[in-house]
């Protein structure tokens, strides 16, 4: 899909943006342009207008007071890894790249804070922490290159949302720059501050429509003393599912709930050579952490309820190493998965626990009726589910098939109490189904804050709803 209307008058632009950057910060060159076209997002492609690389919370603010006046669009980048074509520039669009916000700017180990620039990576907040004891727990499966700017504008989620949630619940605070190039300050290092309305709220996961984030105030815990890895291997989805309901009815709430199906299994170990069993119908990772006494009793039982759910084997990890190969099974899915076809498409649902394992039965039966390849993995302790499509974009009456196939998913995820997106966002990608999950009316509400935010629609328009 390429998204092409007339572009404004770029000498003027490029002009006006001179005033603002300096020359080696403003990229105008088709071959400097070309990577900033797209996103992680498959078939999705936009050329801007020019590129400029910001270095400091001022020129941001210079940047959208100018675009204001002059109804230029923009588009705010990290690192582009976004799967919903949250980044793909719109036609006549200037791309603003934070990748130079990239210092950690404050490490506060008396309130469990640390304050951030929105271009510094997941991985590298993650190792922050860790170095002083304590713990981030989202990880997005992109961590190791996904930006904390796009966490938060997207809300993103990882293999760590059953037991510690998402993005939304670490961010305490964020310096934002609204379209009018007003900077302000939200939030602070309270842990309780109930004055007003939740404005944190409005703007995490708003995929940056409503303001551009240039310092980000996270909340951090005690790192876990301990934690225990183990591995069910199933001969049907069904009994892995069940063994999830047994466990958080017991009540367990382990770090860690995630699946792969069978097509996934055979991909991942084509790919790693982690040792899984590849006649196997499903696996389940399971992880719990936290005081070693407790860790070592939830092992037990979690394992001793994925026996007595018909798991075929239960694998516990006796060492670090170990442990890490186990978790590598998961975390390789995607990049496993994109060696099999030219395309591939890693979509985004959730529906609730108790309709996961009919979820994956209906997309494996949906795959088969429409002639396609589909691996499902994900984090079957929360019910968000990752049904990934290998084909090839470039075969038009397969493509068709996939459209069609997914659009039957997100129906299906709908009618049984799901929603279209549980961390990727919604974006270019899933713009047309977001009225059929959360209603026209809920749109609606949208659609008056963006234009209360952003009146003269210069900010990533287009994206998630049409203004």
């Amino acid at each position: 899909m390429v998204i092409s209307i007339p572009v404004p008058d770029l000498t003027k632009i490029f002009g006006q943006l001179g005033a603002i950057f300096p020359a080696d910060r403003i990229l105008t060159g088709a071959e400097d342009l070309i990577p900033y076209s797209f996103d992680g997002t498959a078939t999705l492609m936009q050329r801007p207008v020019a590129v400029v690389l910001a270095a400091g919370t001022e020129e941001v603010s210079r940047l959208l007071h100018w675009a204001n006046e002059t109804r230029t669009p923009i588009v705010a980048r990290g690192s582009g890894t976004g799967l919903a074509g949250g980044s793909v520039p719109t036609a006549g669009s200037v791309v603003l790249g934070l990748s130079r916000f990239d210092k950690v700017l404050e490490l506060d180990r008396r309130n469990l804070t640390l304050l951030v620039e929105p271009g510094v990576t997941t991985q590298t907040i993650f190792d922050v922490a860790d170095g002083a004891g304590l713990l981030y727990p989202p990880d997005p499966g992109s961590m190791k290159i996904s930006t904390i700017g796009g966490n938060v504008s997207c809300n993103s989620g990882g293999l760590r949302g059953l037991k510690y949630g998402v993005t939304k619940d670490y961010v305490m605070g964020f310096e934002i720059v609204l379209p009018s190039g007003e900077v302000a300050w939200i939030g602070n290092k309270c842990v309780k501050d109930v004055a007003g309305y939740s404005l944190r709220e409005v703007f995490i996961g708003s995929e940056g429509t409503l303001g551009i984030f240039t310092k980000i105030l996270l909340r951090l815990l005690p790192k876990p003393a301990a934690k225990k890895t183990l591995l069910g291997v199933y001969a049907r989805m069904e009994d892995a599912a069940e063994t999830v309901s047994a466990i958080i009815a017991h009540p367990i709430i382990p770090c860690t709930l995630e699946f792969l199906d069978h097509t996934t299994i055979q991909c991942v170990e084509d790919y790693a050579k982690v040792g899984l069993p590849r006649d196997a119908e499903a696996v389940l990772l399971m992880e719990s952490d936290g005081h070693p006494a407790v860790v070592a009793e939830e092992g037990e039982i979690m394992a001793r309820l994925a026996r007595k759910h018909g798991a075929l084997d239960v694998r516990v990890a006796e060492t670090a190493e170990e442990s890490l190969r186990l978790a590598t099974a998961r975390r390789s899915a995607f990049a496993a998965l994109a060696r099999v076809a030219p395309t591939t498409i890693l979509e985004d649902v959730t529906v609730p626990r108790s309709e996961l394992a009919g979820m994956v039965a209906f997309i494996q039966a949906l795959a088969k009726r429409h002639d396609l390849r589909i691996g499902v993995f994900g984090h079957m302790g929360d019910g968000n589910l990752h049904p990934t499509f290998l084909t090839n974009e470039k075969n038009v009456d397969e493509m068709h098939r996939v459209e069609l196939a997914f659009q039957e998913i997100v129906t299906e995820t709908v009618r049984r109490g799901g929603t279209i997106t549980g961390e990727h966002g919604v974006g270019l990608a899933k713009k047309k189904f977001l009225p059929e999950s959360v209603g026209g009316l809920n749109v609606e509400i949208m659609r008056n804050l963006k234009r209360l935010f952003d009146p003269n629609l210069i900010l990533n328009p287009g994206k998630m709803f049409d203004c």
